[in-house]
């Protein structure tokens, strides 16, 4: 048996026996349910088609097409536990495009921050489980975040819609604050439609947006659609307006976003910034702080927790806690994992459904330990 199969012998183990009853969806998924997951996703995909015309992908992951087939039983709504272990398929330039990946889903669960508490947890536990023969396995340091707390003080800003979604979008890109406020889209000119589109009825900008796609045969990209590359050249007409961005609340963006170490300090410090600019974030704060409650709970060093408030995870479906886990040095995290609670419903559920689960990369074990 290979060592990634020992690995993933060992964790899969680990977690069925914490309860999480493994599932395995197929390898071949429907393309489409992945095109929102983020640009970095959306790019790595390995897509291929039927006689029908239908857009398919090798499973570049597990977490959506573990919650659809979540979705599709009796048990939808209520509370679920899964766990799986196999291949997913991404195109890494340089590196293997097939690897093995294990993980767990949480459905249900009303104690948001206990759930994500054990989630961690659990998924920590599983990564020093598969290192349980080495003499001394290194401990993995948890890098910690919360998506949650970033939406919430752009709507505390009170900042225009088109805005929201431009910083959150580039963030989540990884672009800096200067790059994400400056004029343009992807660097290239369109002064002229924006100019023709800015101010203009909604409702028949984008007819004509559309319209001229079609007219110029431009077919859809990268899983986007006529009417979502309309919706793009919309929002940076409304951008170019300039409208609703003082030098006050990019500075508080700014502040915020520097915000980095202790959690109990860090979460001290976003109170008195809250404060300062009178922005109500109590009651993101007060779960955060009862999450760092039910962590030390489950038993977790706190010295291996750092919080930086500008990590809000790299998949555009996180709505809360995100983490990783990694040895010191190393360029790519073994565990990654976070709170999802708006995807349940954009996949079709009738109702909200909390979520959030972990995922352990089999292969990146190899020299990283975690047991808590």
């Amino acid at each position: 048996m290979s060592f990634v199969d020992q690995r993933a012998e060992a964790v899969i183990a680990h977690l069925t026996g914490a309860g999480y009853a493994r599932c395995e969806p197929p390898i071949l998924q429907p393309a489409s349910i992945f095109f929102d997951s983020g640009e970095d996703l959306r790019g790595q995909l390995y897509l291929t088609s039927d006689l029908s015309g239908a857009d398919y992908c090798l499973r570049p992951e597990y977490t959506i097409p573990v919650l659809i087939g979540y979705l599709a039983t009796e048990s939808a709504g209520r509370r679920a536990r899964f766990s799986y272990c196999g291949p997913v398929f991404r195109f890494l330039p340089g590196r293997p495009s097939e690897f093995t990946q294990a993980g767990i889903e949480s459905f249900g669960r009303p104690d948001r921050e206990a759930a994500d508490a054990e989630i961690l947890a659990l998924a920590l536990e599983a990564a020093g489980a598969a290192k349980q023969h080495q003499a001394a396995p290194s401990r993995l340091i948890v890098r910690i975040g919360d998506a949650g707390l970033f939406s919430r003080l752009l709507e505390a800003l009170d900042l225009p819609p088109q805005w929201c979604r431009r910083i959150a979008r580039g963030h989540g890109q990884g672009k800096s604050l200067d790059t994400i406020l400056s004029p343009g889209l992807n660097g290239t000119d369109h002064s002229g439609v924006l100019g023709v589109l800015e101010g203009a009825d909604k409702h028949g900008a984008r007819a004509l947006v559309e319209d001229l796609l079609s007219i110029a045969g431009v077919a859809p990209a990268g899983g986007r659609s006529p009417g979502e590359i309309a919706d793009r050249f919309l929002e940076q007409a409304a951008l170019k307006a300039g409208s609703g961005f003082s030098a006050e609340k990019r500075a508080v963006i700014e502040q915020f976003l520097g915000v980095e170490g202790d959690p109990d300090k860090a979460s001290t410090q976003l109170r008195a910034l809250a404060a300062g600019a009178n922005l109500d974030l109590s009651a993101v704060l007060d779960s955060f702080d009862k999450r760092l409650g039910f962590i030390a709970a489950q038993g977790l060093d706190a010295t291996r927790l750092r919080f930086a408030a500008r990590f809000t995870g790299n998949l555009d479906y996180y709505t809360g806690f995100v983490f990783e886990a990694h040895e010191q040095g190393a360029a790519e995290p073994a565990i990654g994992g976070g709170r999802y609670d708006r995807l349940p419903q954009t996949l079709g559920a009738d109702k909200p459904t909390a979520a959030v689960g972990a995922a352990i990369w089999i292969g990146r074990l190899s020299r990283a330990g975690a047991a808590p």
